[in-house]
């Protein structure tokens, strides 16, 4: 089987294609921009691999993403290329706006194109997986979980981006047949994760005996999944899950954004004694605009249909996390040093200062 992967060389995207290369021996071609947050060491294990390939592209080229298709003549698309930090779209809307919908928009059609001219099993048996997230249901209250068939209600400009491209996604398999697939996963934490998210910014933060910014009252929950379980499922719903089905992921492990940082600052007092406590370093800062209060995924459809498990509890994965992260300083130096420092995101003008005063 051959599978073309956009964004293969961010966080879930390389985990995906170390899984799909290094443990199943599947044929890769990796199609990634390169962005910020994309790093090809995270690769360095399967790099040299046969079954693996790489291209520097931009999915909303649609003249290089053909080229793509015809060169390597997948039997499959995951995308996952995407902008995806909520701060970040606050504040630089446009970006996820072009990446995510009108990339999208240009894959979609480059995979049409291709598809429309396979004939036989190879027509028949073609899928294009498009991975989404959670956050595109808005908010939830206490209690209740996100069904494949939860409303739409995007709250931040990075969820509405995501939003209008599950429903691209959905109109293009709806209209001209494209064997679609969607899935919506929770919020996904583990090895190689850009360390402006939480829990990464919160280990080397912790780490360097740096304040721990926690939004607001640090109460809003959120499902996490641990990366590696994540990449499975994608393996799953692309080879086993039925055209025109969205399919949810989630690890359920709600947590309160607080009770993820206490949990770190926990285990940093065993790894780093002599800094304990940790948890003197939580600092409580000025919420997210329109921040959700609660995220937490039903994944029941791909449990009982396609057999899926999480193998990963928070207790395992978040101290797996901390110790890769504590072990594995040549990957995120630099990304610290020269690309980003753990400011705050997401901050218009007028809270530059205050974002300065806190960090």
């Amino acid at each position: 089987m051959k599978i073309l992967v956009t964004g293969g060389a961010g966080f879930i995207g390389s985990a995906l294609c170390r899984h799909l290369v290094g443990e199943l021996g599947i044929s890769v071609l990796n199609v990634d921009k390169l962005t910020y947050a994309a790093n090809l060491e995270s690769l360095r294990s399967i790099c040299s691999h046969d079954a693996y390939q790489f291209i520097e592209a931009d999915i909303c080229d649609r003249a290089a993403m053909d080229v793509a298709f015809a060169d390597f003549a997948p039997d499959a698309v995951i995308h996952l290329a995407a902008e995806s930090h909520v701060d970040r779209s606050i504040t630089g809307s446009d970006a996820f706006m072009q990446t995510n919908i009108i990339g999208t928009y240009s894959l979609l059609e480059a995979a049409r194109a291709y598809w429309s001219a396979l004939a036989g099993d190879r027509r028949d048996s073609f899928r294009f997986l498009h991975v989404s997230t959670d956050e595109v249901y808005g908010s939830l209250g206490a209690d209740g979980l996100f069904v494949e068939q939860t409303r739409y209600d995007p709250s931040s400009p990075y969820s509405a981006s995501k939003a209008a491209s599950d429903h691209l996604a959905l109109a293009w398999h709806r209209t001209y047949g494209l064997p679609v697939l969607i899935s919506n996963c929770s919020n996904n934490y583990g090895p190689c994760q850009f360390p402006e998210k939480l829990i990464p910014l919160m280990i080397l933060n912790a780490r360097d005996g740096r304040p721990l910014p926690v939004y607001g009252d640090g109460q809003n929950v959120r499902d996490w999944l641990y990366v590696d379980d994540h990449a499975r499922a994608l393996h799953l719903i692309v080879t086993r899950g039925r055209p025109g089905e969205t399919y949810n992921v989630g690890g359920r492990n709600e947590q309160s954004n607080l009770d993820v940082v206490t949990r770190i600052c926990a285990l940093m007092d065993g790894y780093l004694p002599d800094d304990a406590p940790h948890q003197k370093l939580i600092t409580h800062v000025t919420d997210r605009p329109g921040h959700d209060q609660r995220y937490a995924i039903d994944a029941s459809k791909l449990e009982s249909e396609l057999g899926w498990r999480a193998s990963e509890d928070f207790a395992s994965g978040i101290e797996k996390t901390l110790r890769w992260y504590l072990d594995n300083s040549a990957w995120w130096e630099p990304l610290r040093n020269s690309v980003y420092g753990g400011e705050r995101l997401g901050l218009g003008a007028d809270k530059t200062a205050e974002a300065a005063v806190k960090s």
